[in-house]
């Protein structure tokens, strides 16, 4: 059956008629996240944590919880708020909490940057965090628009022989890219063809293979990578709205919207429907879906 959560009444119901009740209480991750935002001047309302809460224990109850490394949430509508990484919600950077540079937009819809000058450092390296194969790429966009040439995660080495990063939308072709430790071009990057650069987009490396080289939008998958397989993930630390390259400039900025985003283990087709199913739930219960 596909995968459905429901919160009522402190019950968390997730899946069939033979799934167990997931526990009434809170997370221990959403508890030490809610104390952070609370320290930093934010007490989220009950609507806000039960729909944190049941995104954890939703993500919990498929078995995928265990493979994230970022949770960003983007809770709050502070800069000192939407930095916390819902997996180690410590302000650290060995907790891969954000530090946000230049020109960003924070409010209750996420986090916005101007496509010029904003970008954040995550403090995590693809090379030291994740494998060639296996890991994942999120980002929930609630901005519509079209831009030439820029990347929503990103980073890579100089010269450009290996790179992690995910352009959302491109305005002569209406596609969206994914790389995985390889060089851009077609012949290594799965894509995706739409003409929104609005909602839930994941790329995932899922095995050894390029054909385990997908990417997703709103759960759906569209092509899978071609060429080349994987040798290496750059030494340098992922960038969210830019392209951070060794770790000495970054470039290729987006202006898009963030009301969500993960890294974590590669992830298979199935999983990835219901984790998108998980986060329009989330983002629902914000009032803030696409």
């Amino acid at each position: 059956m596909p995968l459905t959560t429901i919160y009522n009444g402190g019950t968390r119901v997730i899946g069939d008629t033979t799934t167990a009740v997931l526990p009434q209480t809170f997370h221990p991750n959403v508890a030490s996240f809610l104390a952070q935002l609370s320290a930093n001047s934010f007490n989220a309302t009950r609507a806000q944590a039960d729909a944190l809460n049941n995104l954890v224990w939703s993500l919990v109850g498929i078995g995928i919880w265990s493979k994230m490394k970022i949770v960003y949430p983007m809770l709050g509508g502070t800069a000192a708020t939407h930095k916390f990484n819902l997996v180690n919600p410590q302000d650290t950077d060995a907790a891969f909490r954000l530090v946000f540079t230049g020109g960003w937009t924070h409010s209750s819809n996420g986090a916005k940057g101007d496509g010029s000058t904003a970008w954040a450092d995550t403090f995590l390296t693809p090379s030291v965090s994740l494998t060639t194969s296996s890991g994942h790429i999120s980002y929930y966009s609630r901005l519509q628009s079209q831009e030439t040439n820029n990347f929503e995660w990103g980073c890579q080495n100089n010269p450009q022989t290996t790179i992690v990063g995910m352009a959302i939308a491109r305005a002569t072709t209406n596609l969206t890219s994914f790389r995985w430790g390889v060089n851009s071009g077609s012949n290594t990057s799965p894509s995706i063809t739409n003409s929104s650069s609005q909602g839930f987009f994941l790329g995932s490396q899922n095995g050894s293979g390029i054909n385990d080289r997908n990417i997703y939008r709103n759960g759906v998958k569209g092509t899978t990578g071609q060429g080349t397989g994987n040798t290496a993930l750059p030494a340098f630390k992922l960038a969210l709205n830019a392209l951070n390259i060794t770790n000495t400039s970054r470039s290729f900025y987006s202006p898009k919207q963030c009301a969500f985003a993960s890294v974590g283990d590669g992830l298979t087709d199935l999983e990835v429907q219901n984790f998108y199913t998980i986060v329009q739930a989330y983002q629902t219960a914000l009032g803030r879906q696409v």
